[in-house]
């Protein structure tokens, strides 16, 4: 008990203080949705590029988890297409907000960065992992333990391995399985035992030591020192973007 309560209790209330005493937008009506003119504009980038985004989630939901979702756009292209799941109407939802843009008004961060002819031959494997998304239709939804937004995102990485991105430790939903699952992580560099998303452990190269309980994830990380924790994600040396060039 004294360890839950410090690797998975204690950093929970912890963030949600932080939550409480700050200023961050408390409903969707005040957020900010804008674009945070990261990504170029796309009639101006000429090269195929793949980007995978997490931004802190709001409202209560903060306090725990981040948001994801894919964009990309192949060589030529105009216009950047965005794909992201969410719990109203038809999950998987295409181009609904900016590329680039605010997630309930908290800048977004980049966990994978790819460009030119290595974007281009992964973009397929996105394509196809978003059409054949298992849980694409109105009602599958589900905040917890998946499948939700981190979970559509979770699924589109293990398509494509050689990209080498995980999503960051407080991804609420990245580890939904769909009953008990054993056998590598989605890096293939460790090995996972999963259970439904509810509990699972994990230890790799790229994921390092992870233990999963209720959706919270504590662990450490080897390849760029630093510790993970409920509510907060990676404290440590800062994991570079992923590149697809060296993992």
């Amino acid at each position: 008990m004294l360890i839950i309560l410090a690797l998975f209790l204690a950093p929970l209330l912890a963030r949600a203080a932080v939550y409480w005493t700050g200023n961050a937008a408390r409903s969707w009506g005040d957020a900010d949705w804008s674009s945070t003119g990261t990504l170029p504009a796309a009639k101006d980038h000429s090269p195929a590029r793949l980007v995978v985004y997490a931004g802190t989630t709001g409202a209560w939901r903060g306090i725990f988890s981040v948001h994801s979702w894919v964009v990309f756009k192949h060589a030529g292209d105009t216009r950047w297409t965005r794909y992201d799941v969410v719990g109203w109407g038809s999950p998987v939802r295409t181009n609904g907000w900016p590329a680039d843009g605010r997630w309930y008004g908290n800048a977004p961060v980049a966990i994978a960065d790819v460009v030119g002819a290595r974007a281009e031959a992964m973009i397929p494997k996105v394509e196809a992992a978003v059409r054949d998304y298992t849980y694409r239709n109105a009602g599958d939804y589900r905040i917890w333990p998946g499948p939700n937004s981190n979970s559509f995102t979770a699924a589109v990485l293990r398509a494509v391995p050689e990209l080498g991105a995980i999503l960051p430790p407080n991804a609420v939903g990245r580890d939904f399985r769909d009953g008990f699952y054993g056998g590598r992580t989605d890096s293939g560099t460790g090995l996972e035992l999963n259970l439904w998303g509810v509990a699972s452990a994990k230890a790799g190269w790229v994921e390092g030591l992870e233990f999963n309980l209720l959706g919270l994830v504590a662990g450490l990380d080897i390849r760029h020192p630093a510790v993970k924790l409920p509510g907060f994600g990676r404290i440590g040396v800062p994991a570079p973007v992923e590149t697809a060039l060296a993992r």
